[in-house]
């Protein structure tokens, strides 16, 4: 009876709702934003560990962290690298930068690197989890189903991993945690059908702990659409001979990234006009569907014919 009487009045009450309360629920929102742009958080000498920070997005909001004076912990499985961020952040104005090589897919190596972060610093206030692998094939084209373990892995269970091991010290000094998920968690992004899913559960997965670690831990979720890294440039010259065209420089998208983290964002989407694409998506989204199958049979899937 119950569910027969929401289905029967909330239909009704939502529509009144949007047109009656959600120009004062924008108003009160535009307020905030105004609010967090005017105060910037302070990290000098505040402990930051990122992991997949050897390259890519991790690399340069490491940089852009260290401009500020920020403490590092710089975590990836090639030590050669991490010694080259380690030695350019120090560079830039990092008082101290700790390097530990490790795989966050592994749960042993996840809870040594942030015990070796306290045993360090003595403390953990921002954890980002951005370590993450990309993989462009049908999924039906997996010699053995199996094979897609390695995405899920690393993208999901990384970040769970030492999240949960962070989770005690973050508590204490107040502090974040940042996760780097992907456009394609929101948009169905074509051959890429596992990947996609682990960057959806994990925004899922962060939003449900934001409520669990309420007030003493704040959550931002960052969603980055097409930049160019060494993790997605390969996929798209190896194919296509070129970048995509819509890929954004990493330099522009770390700047964007650590403004929203130093504002208190809850969502960074970069490029901003994402979460346009996000609200379409939402609001028509059998329109929204057909230009994804559309753009999928006319530009891409001919690249991927079976045998």
């Amino acid at each position: 009876m119950i569910n027969t009487i929401l289905n029967i009045f909330l239909p009704p009450l939502t529509i009144i709702f949007l047109f009656l309360l959600y120009p004062s629920y924008l108003l009160g929102k535009l307020v905030i934003r105004l609010y967090k742009h005017l105060s910037f958080e302070n990290v000098a000498r505040k402990v930051v560990l990122i992991t997949g920070a050897s390259s890519g997005i991790g690399e340069h909001v490491a940089y852009e962290y260290a401009k500020k004076g920020a403490c590092l912990v710089l975590v990836a499985r090639r030590r050669d690298r991490l010694e080259i961020v380690a030695q350019k952040s120090h560079q830039l104005g990092s008082g101290d930068v700790l390097v530990i090589p490790g795989d966050v897919a592994n749960i042993n190596d996840c809870k040594k690197l942030i015990d070796d972060t306290i045993h360090h610093f003595g403390k953990l206030d921002h954890l980002i989890n951005n370590a993450g692998v990309f993989q462009t094939i049908l999924f039906e084209d997996f010699t053995q189903i199996q094979d897609a373990n390695p995405i899920m892995d690393i993208n999901f269970w990384g970040s769970t991993y030492i999240t949960y091991f962070a989770i005690p010290h973050l508590r204490k000094s107040k502090g974040k945690i940042i996760v780097i998920t992907s456009g394609a968690a929101s948009i169905p992004l074509s051959l890429a059908s596992v990947y996609s899913a682990s960057k959806a559960a994990l925004v899922r997965f962060f939003e449900t702990l934001r409520v669990e670690l309420s007030p003493d831990i704040k959550i931002t979720i960052v969603f980055p659409g097409v930049i160019s890294t060494d993790m997605t440039t390969p996929h798209f010259v190896e194919k296509y001979g070129s970048d995509f065209f819509l890929s954004e420089s990493v330099t522009k998208c770390a700047k964007a990234i650590f403004r929203g983290i130093a504002r208190g964002e809850t969502y960074i989407e970069e490029p901003s006009w994402l979460k346009w694409m996000f609200l379409i998506n939402s609001v028509t989204p059998e329109m929204f569907d057909y230009l994804v199958n559309y753009l999928f049979f006319r530009y891409l899937k001919p690249y991927f014919k079976r045998d």
